[in-house]
């Protein structure tokens, strides 16, 4: 060969492992397209091929490398999912993760994902494939180290390029696009590895959970933030709640302190990052009182609650998290909590569920703050001696005394779930009660728990404490709908009580409530801000709701706690995405899903009536399987089917456990009769 054509050759040998080992991160549209026409005169001459290289050629290019890509891509999510995670560390697992998105969001083609070196998809496969293909589950020991290898590279900022560089390119667009950096695709949220939360780290996950939101199906939240994270997060904050008395004292004296007072959020995670928006972040000098009700009839009580643990764990001081009615099993159950876990968890979903319910019980249940304010969920509570020895079966008038500060200290407030055992009813009183215009301490008859209290009782409990202000939550537009004695909370707050001592205020939060439910009220949230050196003099501001993209409701819209009988801690929560029909069922239990919405109007139940063995009959739960067969659904089942087959797949699957657990426990009985009987037989025989 000439010489001079072996150094060309040779030279361009050199550009084409130049550019291929690039980095494309910050090229603008002309500059990619140059590098690929150069890489494309390069081969054309290493080829022996004597021709132009046109635009044509630049395009066909780019799709082979984004055809490799996918492919390299859709062979990384195989062999992850046939491999087994036991043995890796959470970094190792979260690389593993990281690599698992790029790889599905290369396949979709979606933005701001692409790898430019795709050579190193291809390695890797073919290292981790060899030897692999019959086997159908493949151990973390065997590939995890490749894998891992590939996930650090892919992750790389180096070694990713811009899709839509490309795909703009194929589609003749010349239209700069942003390049690609670590804030530009969605991260996976990593506990700190020292245990230590930082500033950072919280606004990040805000930020992380604002995006998701938006940009991530509920589903695969859990890819996002890893139950390992739910669990060190909440062991932290428990850890921290489970010291604090069950009336905490803010101290708050400093010049410049202010303490803002929040009141219920149910869920709706974009309007608590606007309160943070107007009123401040928690800081040195800016406290926090949250009087409960995170969680339930809103679509992101997950990222409300662990927004908040986080800034608990970070200014254990400066950010006090109170009880609502909402934190409890049943009603997270019914307001749609409990289903949002399991949405966003899937089959970790119970584990998950468990932890915040663990957190919950941990919940103090009122603050003092300032030495002069009182802040709690529902009102007042009955002394101790007020209290019955147990659930009364019927309901009478009775006289019923005001409790203190000092008898709510000894109350057991892990007993949140079985409320009703002695003097542990406070804890239904503190979380359920309200104001009313009448004098006295009643028993809210109407409602089944919780006590109505008049402006005398605001005034003896602020004298006898000296105290000046009270502001209390629990009540929206919903519960004051149609009462003409107070404020109808569409400003989000409320003068209730305005006595000698002092005065008593009613604060929501939740702007446009509930997010799901039956109707929207279209009101404002507020705030309160108390500030030195007056704490008692507080300054209330009222916002409206931010915008929030629109998801399938996680509660039963048909659902209205006014109406509840009292719940018991044997009660079965039910949720569901749809409202109940109204026909008669045993025991006046319905369906949890709507079966006329399918033209259907005997829908199954779960309850089961069958006789007591005394002439009449007793209605029995269908007990929950641990396992259920076909979920999670497939996402292209659109409601109101895919609530309907979730119903029934649930409903088949508890009822084919009860008949193995019935079928196994009678095959017991028979084999230790036919035991015994043998025996007997044996015995006789030898006589």
């Amino acid at each position: 060969m000439d010489p001079h054509k072996e150094r060309i050759k040779t030279g361009c040998h050199k550009i084409l492992d130049g550019i291929n080992s690039m980095s494309l991160v910050n090229l603008d549209d002309q500059q990619v397209h140059s590098l690929v026409m150069m890489r494309e005169i390069a081969r054309g001459v290493v080829d022996d091929q004597n021709r132009k290289v046109t635009r044509n050629d630049v395009i066909r290019a780019l799709r082979r490398s984004i055809l490799k890509m996918v492919c390299a891509s859709r062979d990384i999510i195989r062999l992850l999912s046939r491999m087994s995670y036991e043995g890796l560390d959470d970094q190792q697992m979260n690389l593993l993760l990281r690599m698992n998105e790029i790889a599905h969001r290369i396949i979709d083609k979606r933005p701001r994902v692409a790898i430019a070196r795709p050579n190193l998809l291809v390695e890797q496969v073919a290292l981790l494939d060899e030897g692999m293909r019959d086997s159908p589950v493949v151990e973390s020991s065997k590939i995890g180290d490749a894998l891992i290898d590939g996930a650090q590279s892919m992750s790389n900022d180096d070694d990713m390029l811009d899709v839509e560089h490309v795909l703009r390119f194929e589609n003749g667009m010349n239209v700069a696009q942003e390049s690609l950096s670590p804030s530009c695709f969605q991260q996976f949220l990593l506990w700190p590895p020292d245990d230590c939360i930082t500033l950072e780290w919280v606004q990040d996950m805000m930020s992380t959970f604002e995006h998701v939101s938006q940009k991530v199906l509920p589903s695969a939240f859990c890819n996002i933030v890893r139950t390992i994270l739910v669990d060190k997060l909440t062991d932290a904050a428990s850890s921290i709640l489970c010291e604090e008395p069950n009336c905490v004292e803010v101290d708050c004296e400093g010049e410049d302190s202010r303490v803002i007072v929040v009141g219920d959020i149910h869920g709706q995670f974009h309007d608590l990052l606007s309160l943070f928006k107007h009123a401040g972040v928690p800081s040195e000098s800016q406290f926090y009182v949250f009087n409960g009700n995170y969680v339930g009839k809103g679509a992101w009580g997950i990222e409300v609650l662990l927004v908040l643990l986080a800034w608990k764990v970070l200014m254990p001081h400066r950010i006090y998290l109170l009880c609502g009615n909402h934190e409890s099993r049943y009603y997270t159950g019914r307001y749609g909590f409990e289903n949002e876990v399991w949405t966003k968890y899937g089959k970790q979903g119970e584990y998950v569920y468990n932890k915040f319910l663990e957190c919950f019980k941990v919940l103090p249940l009122a603050s003092v703050i300032a030495n002069c304010v009182y802040t709690t969920h529902g009102g007042f509570f009955r002394s101790k001696h007020s209290a019955p020895s147990r659930k009364p079966k019927h309901r009478k008038t009775q006289r019923v005394d005001l409790g203190s500060l000092a008898e709510l200290s000894e109350v057991k407030r892990a007993r949140i779930g079985s409320p009703y055992e002695g003097p542990n009813i406070l804890l239904t009183d503190i979380l359920w009660s309200k104001p009313s215009k009448r004098n006295g301490l009643r028993e809210n008859a109407g409602r089944k728990y919780g006590l109505w209290w008049g402006p005398d009782c605001t005034e003896a409990f602020l004298k006898r404490h000296n105290l000046k202000l009270i502001i209390r939550s629990h009540e929206g537009p919903d519960a004051r709908a149609g009462q003409d004695d107070f404020g109808n909370m569409m400003i989000g707050y409320s003068l209730d009580h305005d006595v000698e001592s002092g005065k008593l205020y009613t604060l929501f939060s939740a702007p446009d409530y509930p997010q799901f439910g039956q109707k929207r009220y279209n009101n404002e949230g507020a705030y309160a801000i108390l500030q030195s050196p007056d704490f008692a003099s507080p300054s209330f501001f009222s916002f409206k709701a931010a915008e929030r993209p629109t998801v399938d409701p996680y509660v039963d819209s048909d659902a209205d706690e006014m109406d509840l009988p009292a719940p018991s801690s044997s009660q079965i929560a039910s949720t569901s995405a749809f409202c109940a029909s109204q026909r008669p069922y045993p025991g006046g239990s319905r369906p949890i899903f709507d079966f006329s919405l399918l033209g259907i109007d005997n829908g199954p139940s779960w309850s089961v009536e069958l006789g007591d063995g005394l002439g009449g009959t007793q209605v029995m739960q269908v007990p929950r399987a641990p396992v259920v067969e076909g979920l999670p659904l497939p996402p292209n089942i659109q409601e109101p089917h895919r609530s309907a087959y979730k119903y029934l797949f649930e409903l088949v699957g508890a009822l084919k456990h009860v008949v193995v657990t019935r079928e196994t426990e009678n095959r017991a009985r028979v084999s230790a009769l036919r035991s015994r009987a043998k025996k007997r037989k044996g015995r006789k025989s030898n006589s």
